[in-house]
């Protein structure tokens, strides 16, 4: 499974709107030019993020984009699921084959065949399971987890800074 373009560049994007959340809001301009990526591009992706209540549009000479909800409660989820659809990622395409049929417990018997409580292919149980897994794991990690992340990384890099420059004085 591999995600597009399009989710980097909204994680990224959304990531740079939250550290500049304290500050101002980000024009497309500045915000295509921090993460390298067209413009018009951008402008494509940031409406899909505005459609579905991520951002804000802020109009005016000096508008841009914020965020429209606090960085704790915005997913990595949420914004996959934007930009990349909230289809299922597995589904089984051979429903019809013995192979299947075996797989999913339903005997050859005519009968049992029509029952309607179907039971589930093992496969597509074990796929809807790593799903769950990754939707989980997605749902738990926020732009503020990474933003957190950010200023502890920051805060390490300049107290080592500091550290040296005392070394240097000595």
């Amino acid at each position: 499974m591999q995600f597009s373009k399009s989710t980097d560049y909204a994680l990224h994007a959304l990531i740079h709107l939250g550290l500049s959340q304290r500050c101002h809001n980000v024009g497309i301009k500045e915000l295509s030019g921090a993460l390298g990526v067209s413009e018009s591009y951008l402008s494509k992706i940031m409406s899909k993020l505005r459609q579905d209540g991520l951002v804000r549009a802020v109009p005016g000479v000096n508008g841009g984009y914020e965020l429209a909800r606090p960085a704790d409660e915005i997913s990595f989820l949420d914004v996959i699921q934007v930009i990349e659809g909230r289809q299922q990622l597995f589904e089984c395409s051979n429903s019809s084959s013995q192979q299947h049929q075996l797989l999913a417990g339903q005997a050859a018997e005519p009968q049992e065949q029509k029952r309607s409580d179907k039971k589930d292919c093992l496969v597509e149980k074990v796929m809807f399971g790593a799903e769950q897994q990754l939707h989980q794991y997605l749902r738990e990690h926020t732009l503020q987890s990474v933003l957190d992340e950010t200023f502890k990384r920051c805060s390490r890099e300049t107290d080592r800074e500091a550290e040296d420059s005392e070394t240097d004085k000595k």
